[in-house]
This record gives structure tokens, sequence and C-alpha cells, in this order.
């Protein structure tokens, strides 16, 4: 597997676990197991994983790197609620835990390869840059 296709199945996979983040956000608070019957207003949470919908469609690393800042409160939620909720609410926040993790994983591997290349263009621009240390400083 080059580098490339390894790529593009990290943003894959970052994209399908962002999709069903957000479908298990609306159907749990909604229809599976809401903190009310009728739906929860915590169905609201998939709204800002939506915002991250379509930069990490495009693959764009801004979006990939704030949206794994933001899963991580996905995956303590899914933690507390898994460890504190009981039955199918329990099962259902280790899974979301579980999304959470996948998504923030494949974002940060994604992006990695970038940010490392970023660094080295840029060390290699302040050695180009620098003036050589043999003979410049001389009265």
């Amino acid at each position: 597997m080059t580098q490339t296709s390894a790529n593009a199945g990290l943003a894959r996979g970052a994209l399908l676990s962002l999709i069903a983040l957000i479908a298990l956000a609306l159907l749990w608070e909604l229809w599976l197991a809401p903190l009310r019957p009728g739906g929860s207003a915590l169905a609201l949470k998939a709204i800002p994983l939506a915002f991250a919908l379509r930069g990490t469609f495009r693959r764009n690393i801004y979006t990939l790197q704030w949206a794994s800042m933001l899963v991580l409160l996905y995956l303590a939620e899914g933690i507390v609620r898994g460890m504190t909720d009981g039955g199918l609410s329990a099962r259902l926040g280790w899974f979301e835990a579980l999304l959470a993790l996948v998504y923030f994983v494949c974002a940060l591997a994604f992006v990695a390869p970038f940010k490392r290349a970023a660094r080295t263009a840029k060390r290699e621009n302040a050695a180009a840059a620098a003036p050589s240390a043999g003979g410049q400083n001389r009265l």
C-alpha cells in the first residue's frame, strides 16, 4: 500500500466514522434511548459534527485538525455514559466512544505526513535564508 492509498484510506475512515457518529447522535437521542420519551435536545450535539463534514469530505487538513480535537468531547461523553448509563444507552455510549476514537486516529494519521513535510520545508527555508558563517561577517 503506497502512502497515497494509505492516506486515502485514512481520510475515508475519518469520513465514515464522522458520518456514523452524526447518525448515532441523532438516532440515540431521538429514537433509540433518549433521556426523555419522545426525544431529547441532546440530539443537537450532532450539529458541531455536521460542521466538520464538508471539510472532512474534501480532506481539508485544517478541518481534520480541529475536528480531531472536537471528537475528544464525544469520546469523553461516550465513556461517561458507557460507565454510568444502563442498558442500551450504555452500549451506545461505548459505541460513540469507539467511533470518536476511530475518527481521532484516522484524522491524526492522515494529517501527520503533511505536518512533517511542512516542518521539513520550514527548516530548509530557514537554513537557506541564514547567511553562511564562513567569512561574511568580516570587516
